[in-house]
């Protein structure tokens, strides 16, 4: 059994993580403000699943394997910097392209440049995990971080998918203050020049998390 205090720790530090604004907070910040609430909840359930496989995987001993490769490590790298310079010059780009009279944007009209159908729970799931797993830096984080707290009298598989599972759900009760607090702000932000704005910030935060993945070590 992992003893209380490992468990404490653990969750502190996955806390503090979860906290941290970052990639994550971005996309569900953006897609909630728009008034996409169930492509929001798909994105913090997709990204959550690319969590769950990566504790899975480590705690089985595979994404070892990423840390061990240099080439592996490298491929994703590049493949995570490709995807997420693309979605963030995506918004750029699709935010440059609007007139300063367009109307407001309909939640579920499908018509959302950047982040594919609409209010569709299924597309923010796809959007979600896709984020996730081309992240090799989940991935060794969780190689660093997970083994420590895995003991060595139990099955370390179950073991990492309960540590995983407080992470997961520390994630999910924070994007849902997230999702509610851009609700709160759906009204104000889908004004077109809020929503130019909007998008302009939260591309240049992906395609520069892109281009620090791709020059990172």
């Amino acid at each position: 059994m992992i003893a209380i205090d490992a468990l404490w720790t653990f969750s502190l530090m996955v806390g503090l993580l979860t906290l941290t604004p970052g990639l994550d907070t971005a996309l569900i910040l953006r897609t909630a403000a728009l008034g996409h609430r169930r492509r929001a909840w798909g994105v913090v359930l997709g990204i959550q699943s690319g969590t769950l496989i990566w504790g899975i995987l480590t705690s089985l001993g595979v994404t070892a394997l990423l840390t061990a490769s240099h080439l592996a490590y490298e491929i994703l790298r590049w493949a995570g910097a490709a995807y997420l310079v693309w979605m963030g010059g995506r918004l750029l780009w699709a935010s440059w392209r609007r007139s300063g009279n367009e109307a407001p944007e309909i939640p579920g009209s499908g018509a959302e440049a950047g982040s594919g159908s609409g209010d569709s729970l299924p597309g923010g799931w796809r959007q979600g995990i896709t984020t996730n797993l081309l992240n090799p830096k989940m991935g060794a984080f969780y190689v660093a971080v997970l083994p420590q707290f895995l003991p060595a009298d139990t099955s370390h598989l179950a073991a990492g998918v309960l540590l995983t599972g407080i992470h997961i759900l520390l994630a999910v009760l924070w994007a849902g203050l997230l999702i509610t607090l851009g609700h709160v702000l759906r009204d104000r932000l889908q004004q077109p020049t809020a929503r130019r704005y909007l998008d302009r910030l939260t591309g240049t935060v992906i395609a520069a998390f892109g281009v620090r993945l791709a020059l990172g070590e």
